[in-house]
């Protein structure tokens, strides 16, 4: 039974509460959201504002039934700079244009084929750990940002941990979501995550980590650099590097939409079904690529946001993507927001991804599986030994099935392979 405080359906109180929620979603995505145009020499404002224009297409294919946000997809990075590199942006748009389309096709397939089969093939035995993994699998970005991974082999994450005030700023960050989401009363308590980022921010200004040289001399209105059809010529020598992903992220969106179904309550992959919700997420990352933006992708961190808040209002998602898209246009203020320290944002996704975790554990409680069977517990233990074990299959220069896509794979193998019963 749902115990939401505010229904998918259901619109915010007032304006005030409305915009703040609001912006809860905006500072919870921004982080990841520039940070891959960040590694692939994409345009930030530009995936910012796909990302805001991909999350409104999304509510508008699934008819406003899924409190989705899409914003940059990590698992391309790799495929867009090889291809950058190799043949030019022009290719790595068109690639990315790919996966969109290979998109619709699964959806216009399950259309026609249903979901039925998702049943057997992706049981809550299986389920539970593909979300337990989504969540366990990003810790090392929470802790490493929250400068507690001494030693890192990721330069940046090493070189936080090199001072005392990175995990200090973590843990006044962590210390105010935990003690707003306990303690704090009527709409405090909704707000927690943002009201932990405030908290945080201000920290690290009073302990001067907070660098505000990135704002001088920048204009206050900027049309994002838009890279459309027309500026570059279409290149399809990348597209073979892209597709094998296309598979990976599919699995992705579904884990994801399981995982934000057991926090409100509701079974998406039905209503409004998963070929609504994949065409949604595929016409998304074709039109972002078709703006010079990366591929859109389901956000672990804002379903963590209504997982943690309670609200899964679609009004609420809706109005983060339209502050994206306002925002991308303002640059001071994305200047703003990237001056944000790594630590305040890796105290708070402590949280966000340790309640995916805890949502994957939860499904399997829910469905009463029984890990006393030899067959459940070989699935479980294989898909999180695989899933977080560092385990991976090259499948070219650019592509490898990895983490929770890889465990995915040897899950369903297993569940469709061992007899329902111990002998």
């Amino acid at each position: 039974m749902s115990t939401l405080r505010l229904g998918i359906k259901e619109k915010p109180q007032s304006k005030v509460q409305w915009l703040v929620l609001s912006l809860q979603h905006v500072f919870a995505m921004f982080g990841a959201t520039v940070l891959v145009p960040l590694l692939t020499g994409l345009s930030v404002s530009v995936a910012l504002f796909a990302s805001g224009l991909g999350t409104l297409i999304y509510i508008a294919i699934t008819k406003g039934k899924v409190p989705v946000y899409l914003g940059s997809s990590f698992a391309y990075i790799a495929a867009i700079i090889v291809a950058s590199n190799l043949y030019g942006f022009g290719a790595a748009f068109v690639g990315l244009m790919s996966v969109g389309v290979v998109y619709v096709i699964v959806a216009l397939v399950v259309r026609f084929v249903g979901t039925a089969w998702l049943q057997k093939v992706l049981p809550p035995v299986v389920i539970g750990p593909m979300i337990a993994i989504i969540g366990i699998g990003l810790a090392g970005v929470a802790t490493g940002q929250a400068g507690l991974v001494s030693g890192s082999s990721d330069a940046f994450f090493a070189f936080l941990a090199t001072d005392l005030v990175n995990p200090l700023i973590a843990l006044v960050s962590f210390s105010s979501v935990v003690i707003l989401a306990i303690f704090a009363k009527g709409f405090f308590k909704v707000v927690p995550i943002l009201g932990g980022i405030v908290i945080g921010y201000v920290f690290a200004i009073v302990m001067g980590a907070v660098d505000f040289s990135v704002l001088s001399g920048a204009p206050l209105i900027a049309i994002p650099d838009f890279q459309i059809i027309g500026t570059y010529a279409l290149d399809f020598r990348a597209v073979l590097i892209f597709l094998p992903l296309s598979m990976v992220t599919i699995a992705e969106h579904i884990g994801d939409h399981k995982v934000l179904g057991s926090i409100t309550g509701e079974d998406f992959l039905t209503d409004p079904g998963l070929d609504k919700t994949l065409l949604g997420d595929g016409i998304a990352t074709f039109v972002s690529a078709l703006f010079g933006g990366p591929a859109n992708t389901t956000y672990g961190e804002n379903t963590g946001v209504i997982g943690m808040t309670k609200v899964a209002s679609i009004y609420v998602v809706g109005g983060a993507a339209v502050i994206a898209v306002v925002l991308s246009f303002v640059n001071v203020f994305t200047g703003l927001i990237s001056t944000i320290p790594a630590p305040v944002m890796g105290g708070v996704l402590i949280l966000l991804f340790g309640l995916i975790a805890g949502n994957g554990l939860k499904v399997m409680i829910d469905a009463k599986v029984d890990l006393g069977q030899m067959r459940n517990i070989i699935i479980v233990s294989t898909m999180l030994v695989i899933g977080l074990g560092g385990a991976n299959f090259v499948i070219n220069d650019a592509a490898t099935l990895s983490g929770m896509a890889l465990a995915a794979l040897f899950g369903v193998a297993l569940n469709l392979v061992l007899p329902q019963k111990d002998a």
